[in-house]
């Protein structure tokens, strides 16, 4: 699923480091993610893959003792510059956690919850659009449609995690980072988000943290592989797969190491 022509870039990192008290997690990554495509992070469990995908919604700043150098830039903006507002950075980059995380409240008030906070709508009816149209491009409409004021809990774990993403859109994001969507869910409703996701590259850059390297083959244009906080080798996702550079790289996808 690669496309020929090149997208622009819309995410530039270089130099990131990333320290966690003395701990030096993620070293001297350099990374430029595509607009309109899918960007998988792959690496063994403790790489750093989860850390840098938090460094791009600045979500680590939450944790006292996380220090982040370096720069990131999105659309040549610096993100981490003082001006800048995490909170409206992060209706601009939306998140989607491994674990399905509904908030306690119904179908309808989970996906309005982000445009109310940031006056994306002036009317209920322009709310009832944003949620619908959300809930449509999350692919889970039909199925809830009729159910709006249910709680969004009640719904299976595929389902939750698709509410989930029609919540990360609501707030017509720009970028949508998925960390590992598809790890608590069976292998219908994962093939579900994975369909979802290339139908959802075609609005925004997507960046995705898999354990799957299956997974990443199937739903990514381009791949980058972490290791022991390094990032190895970055590139079209068939040519990592079918003929790395780095023996590292070969290494884990063959399953010698990871």
């Amino acid at each position: 699923m690669k496309d020929v022509t090149m997208n622009k870039i819309k995410i530039s990192a270089n130099n990131v480091q990333v320290y966690y008290g003395d701990n030096h997690a993620i070293k001297d990554v350099d990374v430029q993610i595509e607009d309109k495509t899918v960007t998988a992070f792959i690496g063994p469990s403790g790489c750093g893959k989860s850390t840098f995908l938090r460094c791009l919604n600045r979500m680590n700043d939450t944790i006292d003792i996380c220090r982040v150098t370096g720069d990131i830039a999105i659309d040549g903006e610096d993100i981490y510059d003082r001006r800048v507002d995490p909170v409206q950075l992060r209706a601009k980059v939306g998140m989607v956690f491994q674990k399905p995380n509904p908030f306690p409240k119904s179908i309808y008030d989970n996906v309005a919850y982000g445009p109310r906070i940031h006056g994306l709508s002036r009317s209920k009816a322009e709310l009832d659009e944003i949620v619908e149209k959300s809930l449509r491009r999350a692919a889970i409409w039909n199925e809830v449609k009729d159910r709006l004021s249910a709680p969004g809990t009640g719904l299976s774990g595929g389902q939750q995690q698709r509410l989930c993403i029609a919540r990360a859109i609501a707030t017509a994001p720009e970028v949508l980072l998925m960390d590992e969507p598809c790890s608590a869910l069976d292998p219908i409703a994962t093939a579900q988000v994975e369909e979802l996701i290339d139908e959802l590259r075609q609005s925004f850059a997507v960046v995705i943290v898999t354990h799957s390297m299956q997974q990443a083959a199937r739903v990514s244009q381009n791949t980058a592989f972490f290791h022991l906080g390094s990032l190895v080798e970055y590139g079209d996702t068939d040519t990592i797969f079918t003929s790395p550079s780095d023996p590292r790289t070969e290494s884990y996808i063959t399953g010698r190491i990871g």
